[in-house]
């Protein structure tokens, strides 16, 4: 019997490359108020879904989409151009 071995290098191959460079984190960092923002209205969201909605959970839903909007917004600034789904 023939052995079949791999014949290319691993597919990711560890290098001193791998760590994200500054442009990297900085771009990370800059997008993770929208993130937590959107993690916050998908919570609101979801727990919404096992029980009959409140006032409460309208509220916070509205609230969560107004924090959404507002970090699109300060992002788009940021970068100086526009998200797309934003309004003109």
């Amino acid at each position: 019997m023939k052995s079949i071995a791999a014949l290319q290098d691993v597919v990711t191959p560890w290098a001193d490359g791998l760590e994200p460079s500054d442009a990297e984190l900085y771009a990370i960092e800059a997008e993770m108020p929208l993130v937590l923002a959107e993690v916050e209205l998908l919570d609101a969201l979801i727990a919404q879904l096992d029980r009959t909605p409140s006032q409460f959970d309208a509220r916070r839903i509205r609230r969560a989409r107004n924090r959404v909007l507002d970090a699109r917004r300060d992002a788009a600034n940021r970068v100086g151009l526009t998200v797309a789904g934003d309004a003109a």
